[in-house]
């Protein structure tokens, strides 16, 4: 009997996936229409658990870009006449039905990029935040009014959209980064064409529907699915009516943007790369440090910007918090997401897996001693076991390259200049976390650190209502809070002559 009913789940469980995935449209997405691709080829997205084909979405080639492009530009003018309370409540609608259909569309994201169902439940809430925060500061953009200082003449300065802005996404958090780049585009009354990374793009294929169904006008949104997209995207940006890109991903590809955006002297935001050191010195609560590590570490699997990449453990503390991590990361269930139980779902795909696997070799040649983990686990899908490493020497490759996967290495330090000077060793600069309960040496730390955010006593600082973005070649630009929208626009002075 327990054989049948355990059957009769299995099928439930499959017949929920099939019905979530049937549900998301797999066209493109161009001037309030869903239409096939110009090139009529397909793009297959996978199970990252299985390596299974859950489905094709459209393969957008040259062409498609360009009208999408045609749609952004001709909405434009009207959109951003738009009374900016109208704007926001089309947010506020969609922010509601994101909440509304968060089941599913959690289901649907750990189906496409692998975390467990109760992470993407949660990224599923942390996006719609975007759209809430953003709808409430779309009737919040201001101007100024001034006198000249010889009297003579007056000040105004007026805020407008930018114009059409070219969004490109990331596959590790293919909702939340969605929303945090569309949500302030559509409050500041710009016109979008997106790209989803190809890896993840039923996500944005979901939550284009729900913009639509929210009452975003025809050509304010338009969406490019394509397995190739640099010679998709390039004409787009040349061709000079896009006037923004903002993009999430590695620094090498953000490079190249910001080539190409230099030609037409295009606005841009980009969230790149992070290498992210974890700053553990001997005051710190270890409980807080831990769990703090934790989360820095594990959420997501490890593939985040913002995940820690480097911890430096002070010499007195440094054999107990080895030892507490290593418990709690050992403890982690491994296995598909849609298990119950399962906090460490799969890695996106065999390369991701490799890079892990080399650089943890990398690490143990040069005298690193694993703590757990450490090896491949067998069997479908791209899995990579929770692992500790400690007397992780500096110059390993994992303390100069992102390792997009949950390893924590553990180095040892003595003193704070020492572990300073190590933590800004890198061409990074996203994220930095600190755990100390002696305020002045948070402060000082905070201040010395090279990044464009402190995770003090905490190993989570993305938050929509504050501005997320790094220094040196972790990207420009500011993504969120208040300063968020003003990514999207531009300043306009006008000088009034008084007679």
């Amino acid at each position: 009997m327990e054989l049948v009913f355990a059957e009769v789940e299995e099928r439930g469980v499959q017949s929920a996936e099939k019905t979530v995935i049937q549900a998301v449209h797999k066209e493109l997405f161009i001037d309030g229409k869903w239409r096939a691709s110009s090139t009529g080829r397909s793009l297959p997205v996978e199970d990252p658990s299985t390596g299974e084909v859950l489905c094709e979405v459209a393969d957008a080639g040259v062409e498609d870009g360009l009208a999408a492009l045609d749609a952004a530009v001709a909405a434009q003018k009207d959109w951003a006449a738009y009374a900016p309370r109208e704007r926001g409540e089309i947010l506020r609608r969609a922010y509601q039905l994101l909440l509304d259909r968060a089941d599913d569309l959690a289901l649907l994201m750990t189906l496409e990029m692998g975390k467990p169902v109760a992470e993407a439940k949660g990224e599923i809430t942390y996006a719609a935040e975007f759209f809430r925060w953003f709808a409430e500061e779309a009737v919040r953009i201001d101007g100024g009014y001034a006198t000249a200082p010889n009297g003579q003449g007056r000040f105004l300065v007026m805020r407008q959209p930018v114009g059409p802005c070219l969004l490109i996404t990331p596959w590790n958090f293919p909702m939340a980064m969605g929303t945090r780049k569309l949500g302030p585009a559509i409050a500041a009354g710009c016109t979008v064409v997106i790209k989803p990374a190809e890896q993840t793009p039923l996500s944005m294929l979901a939550l284009t529907d729900i913009l639509a169904e929210a009452g975003l006008p025809a050509g304010v949104l338009n969406v490019l699915t394509t397995s190739d997209p640099g010679p998709v995207m390039e004409p787009l940006i040349k061709d000079g009516r896009i006037r923004k890109i903002s993009f999430t991903g590695s620094t090498a590809v953000g490079k190249i943007l910001l080539a190409q955006a230099a030609d037409k002297v295009l606005r841009t935001s980009m969230e790149l790369g992070g290498n992210a050191p974890f700053l553990v010195f001997d005051d710190a609560d270890l409980d807080v440090a831990v769990e703090g590590a934790m989360m820095a570490k594990t959420r997501n699997m490890g593939e985040a910007c913002t995940a820690a990449n480097r911890f430096y453990v002070q010499r007195g503390v440094a054999q107990e918090f080895g030892r507490r991590l290593t418990s709690r990361m050992a403890e982690l269930k491994v296995g598909r997401g849609t298990e119950e139980g399962v906090k460490i779902g799969p890695l996106i795909d065999n390369d991701a897996i490799a890079k892990v696997v080399e650089l943890v070799a990398d690490a143990t040649a040069a005298g690193a001693k694993v703590l757990t983990g450490g090896s491949t686990v067998d069997g479908p899908g791209h899995f990579y076991p929770p692992t500790v490493l400690t007397d992780v020497p500096r110059d390993a490759r994992m303390g100069r390259e992102e390792i997009f996967g949950p390893v924590a290495p553990i180095s040892v330090f003595d003193t704070e200049d020492e572990v300073i000077a190590a933590a800004n060793d890198t061409e990074f600069g996203l994220v930095s976390y600190v755990f100390t309960t002696n305020i002045n040496r948070a402060l000082r730390v905070s201040e010395r650190l090279e990044a464009g955010m402190i995770g003090l006593n905490t190993g989570l600082v993305s938050n929509p209502a504050a501005p997320f973005g790094g220094v040196k070649q972790s990207g420009v630009g500011r993504e969120g809070g208040r300063i968020g929208i003003e990514e999207f626009l531009e300043v306009k002075y006008v000088a009034v002559g008084l007679s």
